[in-house]
Order: C-alpha cells, then sequence, then structure tokens
C-alpha cells in the first residue's frame, strides 16, 4: 500500500512538472514571437544577436542621425511633405513622417499613411504580368490581339508594352479631346475601358513602329490591366488583392476605385505645389500605370520579397532587372516595369519614380548591398527625387546619380 502511495505521488508530481514547463515554454514563446516572429527562445536570441550585428555593421544608429538631418532640413527650407523609410540589408534605419495628409485639416502625416504611388505602380503591375506567364497563362511574346481582339495596331506583343517600345502614343494627351466632360466618356467614368475604346474608334497616331525603340508611355501600363483582366476573369483591383497584396502581407494597399477609395483608412490626399488641393482630373480612373495606393511600410515589404521567391522566382526577377533597350550605349535602360542605373561594375540599381496629381513617389533600391530608399509625397516636390545628399550616408562611393524626375 505504500509502495503504492509513492508511485502515485511521484506520477502527480512528474504531471505537475510537465504541466509547469509547459506554460513556462508558452509564455517564453509568446513572447519571443511576438518580439521576432520566432516560437524558440534559442532562435530568437540568435536572431536578436544577428540583427544586432547588421545594424552595427552598417553603421545604422549613425546613419540615422545623418538621414534625419537631411530630411528635415528638406521639410523645413523646401517644402517637404511625405514619408521617408530607409534599409539597408533588411534593416529599417530610417522612418520619419513629415507634414500633414491634408493641409486644411492639418492633420499631421503618420508612418503608415496611404499615398498614390503614381508611375512606382508599375513595378507591381509588372509583377502581375510576370507571375501570369510564369503560371503559363500568358507568354509575353503573345500579341495584343490575341486578348483584346479588337485592338487596332499590329505586331505589338505583351514584352513591348512591359518594356515601353510599343511605339504607342501617350493616352493622356490623345484621349482627352474625345471626353465630353472632365473625366467622363459615353456618360461614365474615362477608364481603361473607355481608353481602349477610344484606340480602337480614332486610331491615333504612333510615335513609331513597334520595337524599334524605347519610347515610355503610360498606355503601354494601361492596356497591360485588360489583358489581365481577360486572362482571369478577374477585375484588375481584385486581382492585384488576391495575388500580389495579400501574398506579401501589403495590408494598407490597393487599386484605386472612386466608389470605396475615401472609406479608407489614412489615405492621404495630392496637393500642387502651392499646397492647395488636386481635384479629380481626366485619367484619374486610369489604373495600372498608376492608381495603386500603399504605405512605405507597404512597400518595403514589396522591397523585400524581391529578394526571395515569395512571389516570383528568381530568374523571373533577373527578367525584371535586365535592360531591353540598346539602341544607344549607356548606364541606364528599362525592364519589366523597372527603370535601371548599371554602370557595369556590379552595382545595378533598379528604381521607379512617379508622379500624378499632386503625389510624388521615389522607389529606389541599389542590389549589392541591399539598398532601399522609399519615399513617398503628397504635395508636388521634386525634391523627392532629388537623393543626391542621401546617398553618400549611405555608401562608400563617391559616385552620385542623377535618378531624373517624376513619370
Amino acid at each position: 500500500m505504500r509502495m503504492a502511495n509513492r508511485r502515485l505521488f511521484f506520477s502527480f508530481l512528474y504531471l505537475f512538472a510537465l504541466i509547469f514547463i509547459g506554460l513556462l515554454d508558452s509564455c517564453t514563446d509568446t513572447s519571443a514571437k511576438s518580439k521576432w516572429g520566432i516560437t524558440d527562445p534559442v532562435l530568437a536570441s540568435e536572431n536578436r544577436d544577428s540583427i544586432n550585428k547588421i545594424r552595427k555593421e552598417i553603421n545604422a544608429v549613425g546613419k540615422a542621425k545623418l538621414l534625419n538631418a537631411v530630411f528635415t532640413d528638406e521639410a523645413k527650407l523646401k517644402g517637404f511633405n511625405g514619408v521617408v523609410l530607409i534599409a539597408q540589408r533588411g534593416q529599417v534605419i530610417y522612418e520619419k513622417a513629415f507634414g500633414y495628409s491634408n493641409f486644411k485639416k492639418k492633420d499631421s502625416l503618420k508612418l503608415n499613411s496611404v499615398f498614390q504611388l503614381s508611375s512606382s505602380s508599375k513595378t507591381l503591375t509588372a509583377a502581375a504580368i510576370m507571375l501570369l506567364a510564369e503560371q503559363g497563362k500568358l507568354k509575353l511574346t503573345d500579341s495584343i490581339q490575341q486578348y483584346l481582339p479588337n485592338f487596332p495596331y499590329h505586331h505589338i506583343t505583351i514584352k513591348m508594352l512591359l518594356t515601353h517600345r510599343s511605339g504607342l502614343s501617350n493616352y493622356v494627351y490623345d484621349c482627352e479631346p474625345y471626353c465630353q466632360k472632365p473625366n467622363m466618356y459615353n456618360g461614365c467614368a474615362f477608364n481603361n475601358k473607355s481608353m481602349l475604346d477610344i484606340l480602337i474608334i480614332n486610331k491615333p497616331k504612333i510615335y513609331c513602329l513597334p520595337n524599334k525603340k524605347f519610347e515610355y508611355c503610360n498606355t503601354n501600363y494601361a492596356l497591360l490591366p485588360l489583358i489581365i483582366e481577360k486572362v482571369t476573369g478577374m477585375d484588375f483591383a481584385a486581382y492585384m488583392q488576391k495575388n500580389i497584396f495579400q501574398p506579401l502581407g501589403m495590408k494598407d494597399t490597393w487599386v484605386h476605385d472612386p466608389k470605396t477609395d475615401s472609406t479608407r483608412k489614412n489615405l492621404t490626399v495630392g496637393h500642387n505645389a502651392s499646397g492647395s488641393l488636386e481635384k479629380v482630373v481626366f485619367a484619374d480612373d486610369v489604373v495600372g500605370d498608376k492608381g495603386i495606393y500603399s504605405t512605405a511600410e507597404d512597400m518595403f515589404k514589396w522591397d523585400q520579397a524581391l529578394y526571395t521567391e515569395k512571389l516570383l522566382k528568381k530568374e523571373t526577377i533577373e527578367q525584371c532587372f535586365t535592360g531591353y533597350s540598346n539602341e544607344h550605349k549607356g548606364k541606364r535602360n528599362y525592364g519589366y516595369g523597372w527603370r535601371m542605373i548599371d554602370n557595369g561594375n556590379g552595382n545595378k540599381i533598379v528604381y521607379h519614380n512617379g508622379w500624378w496629381h499632386g503625389y510624388n513617389s521615389e522607389f529606389f533600391r541599389r542590389l549589392n548591398d541591399q539598398t532601399s530608399i522609399i519615399i513617398l509625397s503628397n504635395r508636388d516636390n521634386r525634391m523627392a527625387y532629388q537623393i543626391k545628399d542621401v546617398l553618400p550616408i549611405l555608401t562608400s562611393s563617391t559616385e552620385a546619380f542623377d535618378i531624373g524626375g517624376g513619370d
């Protein structure tokens, strides 16, 4: 009887110990997971040490101080109004908001404020096309008529749209004369389908023959959403949400919708250079070439995904970062949705600027040291593109790049 009681006692003691250790591990795991995204406390410690090592190696604290001085000066003396996020090797070293979301309301911008990406949207539109190509649902060599049968210009392929080699003229200038009212065509808002209708009916003159030369043109990227819709049977906005934004965790990113934009949280409004509100004008409802809204932090998620195969395969990403216009020698080129500067020394830069009705965007990526500069502004100011004072802080190289203005 005594032996049985002893066995029962030790059995309860062992069970209690297991429960206690389990609870202790659970508490430890929850804390580690919330901070580092992993559950093993040993791995959490190793990850923390690794992050600290990287931040020390890139001198994150020192660079942050210098960057803050630059952007504080830009805001005070040059009127910069927007959000900045700068990172190296996957580590955000500087992130700050300057100015107002709406100048009339004087509501301060926040780190999660949402901006129109303007032409930086092209990087995401191109990604959608490349994803469909990976899946075998289209080929870049396919003609436009394969998806838009009544398209009046022949011998143009999807690849030519992606690389701005179609020779098409810019709808922004061609289509407005056919709108009965500002941003209205045939009684409806002027959008991608309206643009296609005008091209079919009126056949604006082309700039040049297909694939003859690079000619940056928003018509190319306004046609791509129509092809995506034809291939998938989905609305472009819904497709992007399900297949691009959601998989990348871009929770504050969406394609423009005039019916729902105003209900979105943290949405900014665009201002002209003098600080007055921009009004809804012609072509606001055309998307793909622009029209994607996002935050600096969501764009950083997109930036980081391009170092992985989370969305696109490595070889696909390399295709996007390859230049396809080589008629003229030089270090500048255009890939699939990306401008690039390549000096031939393994220091390739891929980027895209944007401008549209009071919004400026700068999405800059230097690949060799994983430097990322994301600048989103809702007051028209070319300072958003002027990063010549920023680059020396982020590199030991004395070479400065002029990346020009918005598109």
